[in-house]
């Protein structure tokens, strides 16, 4: 049997542990919260039980307690290709912005990705209708559940 991994109680509450145990992992590279824990054997969990239990214990203290995360806004700049089609198309920009934080912060982490200024706006021009429909980038996972 493989297990993949574990995420514990809440992604806040993960990010709030002490993890001295150094066991929490980055959930991606631009994750700015959540922690997780991975395993690829049952013997794996077993293993690490104890450090499980102490940190659900934890994690829900810190849930009860009301604690939040305090999350960096707007830390990726918008860029220069979504400015520019922002221009050529006004109700764009409105859209965009009308978004959630986190909706605008994926579109821009996808469409930064590329080097190069026709690979962006190639992924601008694929994002347009969703974003114009309000949708976030990874919305459509949500729809599969």
């Amino acid at each position: 049997m493989y297990i993949k991994s574990l995420l514990i109680v809440d992604q806040s509450s993960m990010y709030l542990l002490k993890g001295t145990h150094h066991i929490l992992e980055k959930q991606g590279e631009n994750v700015q919260s959540a922690r997780i824990i991975r395993f690829t054997s049952v013997d794996r969990i077993v293993e690490l039980s104890s450090i499980i239990k102490e940190y659900i214990i934890e994690a829900i203290a810190i849930e009860e307690s009301g604690v939040k995360v305090e999350f960096k806004k707007d830390i990726e700049p918008v860029p220069s290709e979504l400015e520019d089609k922002f221009d050529e198309l006004p109700s764009l920009r409105d859209a965009f912005y009308a978004l959630t934080p986190g909706k605008r912060r994926g579109y821009v982490i996808y469409i930064s990705q590329p080097k190069g200024s026709e690979a962006r706006f190639s992924r601008i021009e694929k994002c347009i209708d969703k974003i114009m429909n309000g949708e976030g980038f990874h919305d459509h996972y949500k729809s599969k559940k």
